[in-house]
This record gives C-alpha cells, structure tokens and sequence, in this order.
C-alpha cells in the first residue's frame, strides 16, 4: 500500500491546485469518518486521495478513456461524461499504478453516484467527498449530513441520495441508474 500511497502522490501533484485542496479536505474527512466506524484508515486514505485522479479531464478525453479502457458507457455517461472520472480512474489506477485493493477500486468508481454493491469503505469515500467544507454552499444541509454520517453511514448516504434525486427529479434531470439501485438497495437494508 506505500507504493501506492507514493504514486498517488505523485499523480495528485500534476492536477490544478484547487482540486487537490478539495482531495486533501476529502482525505481528513475519511480519516475522521473511519476512525469514527473502525475503517482501516490507510484504505480510508488511500481511497480519498484516489477519488478524484480524472477529475480535471474533460469529458470528450473521458469518453476517448473508456473505450481504451474497457470501461463501459451508458446513454446517461454520453450525456454527462464527468461520471466517468470515477471509473475511469478507477480503470486507470488497476492499470497503471497496481491497484488490487477490490474495496477501494469501488470506492473509487462509484465515489460519484454510489452503487448498490458499496461496503463501508466506498460509502465512507462517497460521504467523504460530499462532506468537504467548502461543498456546503452546494449541499444546504451538509452539516447535517456530516452529524448523520459520524452515526451511520448507510442512513447517510440514504439521506444524500433521497434529497439529491429529488433536487433532479424536481428540475426534470436525469437520475443515474447506479444511484437509484444504491438508494432502494438501502431503504430495503434498513426496513428490516
């Protein structure tokens, strides 16, 4: 995990200054988050700091990335290509920098939409991004957020999900199909 630590270092120190402030930010966040639920906080570290590796590509350049990836591409990614900074990166990270880690590979990929299938340590990096100080002007209710995450990450990531996917639903927005799965995967957990 140190040579991993040390690659993604060294690719974090090519991106804009900006957004590698707002991974560092992510970084404590995940720290806080995994010490709070008994997370490995390495893994928690190096997930946060993956997350947004593609973020400042641009779309048309993450399209061309994915086919020569081999990940794949809905209508909605089409739409949208900034999606694919998660996957992409993912993709990128097992290529080229020996990621094996499997949880952190997700955490990476659905760090944007949140998938049905993410443990502790992916619903933590989502969390994590989302929970960044300087993203509450974007999320009015992030402190709430935060004080639902130090409790329970899946009532969490349910919370986020529900009022994200009304905000677009209410402006006639597409839903990614990932986070809907996510979200009924979560109201199904926690009925029971």
């Amino acid at each position: 995990m140190a040579d991993l630590l040390q690659r993604l270092q060294i690719r974090l120190k090519s991106l804009p200054d900006g957004l590698q402030a707002h991974i560092y930010r992510v970084r404590d966040v995940a720290q806080e988050l995994a010490a709070r639920h008994g997370i490995d906080p390495d893994r928690a570290e190096l997930g946060a700091l993956a997350h947004d590796v593609c973020r400042a590509i641009p779309g048309e350049d993450l399209l061309k990335m994915s086919a020569d990836l081999g990940v794949p591409v809905t209508d909605l990614d089409r739409d949208f290509p900034i999606l694919l900074h998660g996957p992409v990166g993912a993709e990128l990270l097992r290529k080229e920098d020996d990621l094996t880690d499997h949880s952190i590979f997700e955490a990476v990929r659905w760090h944007s939409t949140a998938h049905a299938s993410l443990d502790d340590l992916g619903k933590l990096v989502f969390l994590a991004d989302k929970l960044d100080p300087q993203k509450a002007a974007i999320y009015s209710y992030q402190a709430k957020l935060h004080d639902m995450a130090l409790e329970s990450l899946d009532l969490a990531l349910l919370e986020f999900l529900s009022r994200e996917m009304a905000a677009r639903i209410e402006k006639g927005g597409t839903v990614h199909p990932a986070s809907v799965d996510a979200r009924n995967s979560l109201v199904l957990k926690l009925k029971d």
